[in-house]
């Protein structure tokens, strides 16, 4: 019973879509419809409302490390299930018809919660990214790419595999950054977009 209430418990906590209930809550509008139509900090950002953004991104954050905590300390041995779980839920959320967010800041909290020293990895790469070349699916990716990388060199190879299957669904969620990225049209951090 216990991976089964890790895999419910981290993906009812990782499926609430802060972004659309602050929005929303503030009067700012449905998320969906606003920007790129993504539920994250990045598009919320995007309404004007960067106290809103910012608690977007740290509930984002917190409900992948309170996944992880909840488990480890009340169903032992199912952490990184719970972990996969809160970022799946983040990504594909049944409340929204599984069109959620990309998982860069739900998958930060995830590796603080499993290993800190690779979660301080992610960050020194995502605001270090973010702060130089100012795209935000950039510094998002290479943050995710960096979790199993920094796991193997850390020698925690027992999340490397899980790590790297997170990453990469990262990955596939920026498809559309992917290519505009190649064709020059990605925006920056602050820039409006239709």
């Amino acid at each position: 019973m216990a991976p089964a209430g890790a895999l419910l418990l981290g993906y009812l906590l990782g499926s609430i879509p802060f972004g659309v209930l602050l929005t929303r809550a503030a009067g700012a509008g449905d998320l969906r419809q606003i920007g790129s139509g993504n539920i994250g900090a990045t598009n919320v950002l995007r309404t004007g409302r960067k106290g809103l953004a910012a608690a977007t991104l740290l509930l984002d954050m917190a409900k992948g490390a309170v996944a992880v905590l909840l488990a480890a300390a009340f169903l032992p041995g199912t952490a990184v299930l719970a972990a996969t779980a809160a970022f799946l839920g983040h990504c594909y959320p049944v409340w929204l018809k599984f069109r959620g967010g990309k998982g860069v800041a739900t998958l930060m909290g995830v590796v603080l919660a499993l290993y800190w020293p690779s979660g301080l990895v992610y960050a020194a790469v995502w605001l270090g990214l973010l702060a130089t070349v100012r795209i935000s699916s950039v510094s998002g990716m290479a943050a995710a790419v960096s979790a199993p990388v920094s796991a193997a060199f850390f020698g925690r190879l027992d999340l490397v595999l899980m790590l790297l299957a997170l990453a990469l669904i990262v990955l596939w969620k920026h498809r559309e950054n992917i290519d505009r990225l190649l064709s020059g049209a990605e925006p920056r951090v602050g820039s409006k977009r239709g």
